[in-house]
């Protein structure tokens, strides 16, 4: 079963042995796959090659018993590829609101919730190897859209096999390697709002050497006034293949961003005038500057049925950071990891089971200064050094008890510390250490109804530790968030149309909340004793034959439906928990010339208010917006495309931050970009 990217199960490469596959030179055991679902379960996938290709990933994917995307970048290089939003924007059960210039907030099932800035709650992971800081937090600044072959996205528990056990699951971005790299491809985009990029990769190959490279330089003005920002970023990576069941893959990643944030208003300003940034926060001049390198390896073994995995990692990060106050900090993340994958059979049953460890840890060297008027430092107000450290150890095991019927189980044990040291004593020491003990147990069946079409359960459970920001080490005794997921589903793909639903259902105790208390502090962190997190995600995407000769009729579409609440609050009683709408469709309609023209419109359609506080006293007004688009293929590695997004300039809130009670005067709103268009070319061969 060959499934679309809105139609496929979760699973991850940890199977397909990401440092052995390859794309041009691929060695497999017992690789075809037959026509009926009892044939197609004891298909082996052990990979002995480099980085699997999309279909040997979708093998992979269609023995988990839950809901994931894999996202190929046909899928959205001919857009501005500005932010990670173009990525995943048709992935359902995803919801990405735009702050500013590249900062987003994603959520999946509820990760994050009331999070303004920063992604928590998700693993962000390039190519297999963690982005994310050693106490869990990411920011999108560093993410080069354009750079990737593909995207998953791991919802919930169903990225286990990576080691990742947080509630919204996992993203991972897969760079092209020289066995699928055109020798040189480029492209050059501009549009509204002094919005410019340029981009430019290459690759090859060289006996059992291969190389890739891209690099792009990013710069726009910004929709709000005190927002614009810059970027230069670079992706590399060298693989060497000692022989057909050994290789190595070193990577560097490298970013310099550059970013004013205009600041959360009120509703009135952001509907009314919404191109004005917060005047303190212009005074201040806040400001989000990042500098990073990351370096890292994989090396793969196979071992006829098994394949392992081992690799290190170093990420390094300066962040000079204006806000509130002034900010000044360094990242040093370093980390171990190793994974194995075992295919055989046992006793007449197939079985496939996907072990791991990893150890991720960090220090953040962190002054804090008072911000004065144009970003200048002033008095030292703080001053510490956090250390993380994380171990853990997890498993998955899927047995075939019958030719269209397996059984999965799977575990992880996680053991993690918080040290912060406290080196400005004038208003009293905040040192403090805490240590985390959380299991993490699975369970879920797939069934094989026919050959395109499976239906899945499972049952998970998933933790999270707060992060530093949530001063996991003063006098508020923040608690680890637990929840308990299930999930039902199913995929599958009929004439030519693919379809992905999942509900799902979690029950969360100690919800990380991060509420906005004033525009002089970060959000204050506390824990939400009982929540309930519970919702649907479907997605549709196939083409449609018009006429004989060709022409086809794309259509594409993602719905997520999302009913969060408190379960019996102390003080908020079982009120809605704000954040995010709860309904969001996102759907397009492409006609695909057979000459290689294309244009259809789209729509991003919120339908109903939602709110912005936990009392429930102020709400976010829905919102449709349309778009359209158009490109030429020339067939011969030339492409253009044009692009226009809200077309009728509907003003709108894109992101809000949380509060606990809210006014109508509140300044926690983010407006939405007015009228846009963008254009682009790109060339490859």
């Amino acid at each position: 079963m060959k499934i679309s990217h809105l139609a496929l199960g979760a699973a991850t490469l940890a199977a397909a042995s990401p440092a052995l596959a390859s794309t041009d030179d691929t060695t497999t055991e017992d690789t075809t796959i037959e026509d009926t679902a009892a044939d197609r379960r004891p298909e082996r996938t052990i990979i002995v090659t480099g980085t699997p290709t999309i279909e040997q990933v979708e093998t992979v994917l269609e023995r988990t018993p839950g809901g994931v995307d894999i996202i190929s970048d046909e899928d959205f290089k001919d857009t501005p590829v500005q932010h990670i939003e173009d990525i995943l924007r048709y992935a359902p059960g995803v919801i990405t609101q735009r702050r500013m210039g590249d900062d987003a907030r994603i959520s999946i099932r509820g990760s994050g919730l009331s999070r303004a800035y920063g992604v928590r709650g998700i693993a962000v992971l390039l190519d297999g190897i963690p982005m994310n800081t050693s106490d869990g937090l990411m920011d999108f600044f560093e993410i080069d859209p354009s750079a990737y072959r593909y995207v998953e996205v791991y919802r919930g528990s169903n990225a286990l096999r990576y080691g990742a056990n947080v509630l919204g699951g996992a993203i991972n971005l897969v760079t092209p390697t020289g066995r699928d790299a055109a020798t040189f491809e480029g492209r050059v985009d501009a549009g509204s709002f002094g919005y410019v990029k340029s981009q430019a990769s290459t690759g090859g190959v060289s006996g059992d050497l291969d190389y890739f490279v891209t690099a792009s330089v990013q710069t726009i003005d910004g929709y709000r006034d005190h927002s614009g920002g810059d970027a230069v970023r670079a992706n590399a990576n060298l693989g060497y293949r000692f022989s057909e069941g050994a290789a190595t893959r070193f990577y560097v990643t490298a970013a310099s961003t550059d970013q004013r944030i205009p600041g959360e208003v009120s509703k009135d300003t952001a509907l009314n005038d919404p191109r004005a940034a917060n005047p303190v926060w212009v005074l201040q001049d806040q400001q989000r500057n990042v500098d990073s390198i990351r370096i890292s390896n994989k090396t793969g073994f196979a071992f006829g049925s098994t394949a392992v995995d081992v690799g290190a990692f170093y990420n390094w990060r300066h962040v000079d950071h204006p806000i509130y106050q002034y900010l000044d900090y360094t990242v040093d993340d370093y980390g171990v990891f190793a994974r194995a994958v075992d295919e055989r059979s046992l006793g007449g049953f197939e079985n496939r089971l996907v072990a791991g460890i990893n150890l991720h840890n960090g220090v953040i060297d962190t002054e804090q200064f008072v911000n004065q008027p144009g970003a200048v430092k002033g008095p030292l107000a703080a001053s510490m050094i956090d250390r993380s450290g994380n171990f853990s150890i997890y498993a998955e095991n899927s047995l075939s008890v019958l030719s269209d019927l397996a059984l999965i189980a799977g575990v992880q044990y996680l053991h993690t510390t918080r040290d912060r040291e406290d080196r400005f004593l004038a208003n009293g020491d905040q040192s403090g250490r805490r240590v985390f003990d959380l299991w993490s147990p699975k369970f879920g069946v797939l069934w094989d109804v026919t050959q395109e079409a499976q239906v899945f359960a499972n049952i998970s459970r998933s933790a999270e530790v707060p992060s530093y920001d949530a001063n996991v080490t003063t006098a508020v005794n923040l608690q680890a968030q637990r929840a308990t997921t299930y999930e039902v589903g199913t995929r599958g793909k009929v004439a030519g149309i693919g379809w992905d639903l999942a509900l799902y259902r979690s029950e969360l105790r100690d919800e990380l909340q991060c509420l906005t208390t004033g525009p002089f502090s970060a959000c204050s962190i506390v824990n939400a004793p009982r929540t309930v997190h519970q919702g649907i995600e479907a997605g549709l995407s196939g083409s449609i034959p018009i006429g004989t000769k060709g022409d086809t009729l794309a259509l594409t579409g993602a719905y997520t439906f999302s009913d969060f609440s408190f379960d019996d609050d102390p003080i908020y009683g079982d009120n809605e928990l704000p954040g995010v709408p709860s309904h969001i469709l996102n759907a397009e309609i492409v006609f695909a010339h057979r000459s290689g023209f294309y244009a259809g419109p789209s729509l991003e359609w919120v339908p109903a208010s939602y709110f912005a506080d936990n009392a429930n006293t102020l709400t976010v007004d829905p919102y449709a917006l349309l778009g359209f688009k158009a490109g030429y293929d020339t067939g011969s590695g030339l492409s253009f495309y044009l692009e226009g997004r809200n077309l009728t300039d509907r003003r709108y809130i894109s992101t809000v931050a949380v509060a606990g009670t809210a006014s109508p005067t509140s300044e926690l709103f983010n407006p939405g970009t007015g009228r846009a268009v963008f254009g682009g070319v790109r060339a490859r061969f």
